[in-house]
């Protein structure tokens, strides 16, 4: 079992940015690709970005433009989304993932955490 814990939500202005990080616990961090996902009332889960295990590759939907950055460090168990020029369509809550399987398929993830809220006022 891993545990994930995110943190760093909240309230910004559309332009602004935000730091979400992702705690892992129980079983090796670095055996697992991370996953973000975000999902905003009455649409579908949405991938966002991945990193590999070692975090030598990344990888991020078109849609993003590029304002993204996922990070990880498995020294301190811990993954990291940078957003910057956040937009109010980005307003969701944000899950991190843990997985075997690198990529943008939900449900090879294997652990999940509960999710912070991010809303982006106009």
């Amino acid at each position: 079992q891993v545990q994930l814990v995110e943190s760093g939500g909240g309230l910004v202005q559309a332009g602004g940015s935000l730091r979400l990080s992702c705690a892992a616990s129980g079983r090796t961090f670095s055996n697992y690709a991370v996953g973000w996902f975000r999902q905003a009332p009455g649409k579908e889960r949405e991938f966002v970005a991945a990193i590999s295990e070692g975090g030598g590759s990344t990888y991020y939907p078109n849609s993003e433009k590029g304002r993204f950055t996922i990070s990880r460090d498995n020294a301190k168990n811990m993954g990291y989304l940078q957003m910057d020029s956040l937009e109010p369509e980005d307003t969701a809550v944000y899950y991190c993932a843990a997985g075997r399987i690198f990529g943008d398929y939900a449900p090879g993830y294997d652990y999940w955490g509960r999710g912070t809220q991010v809303t982006v006022s106009s």
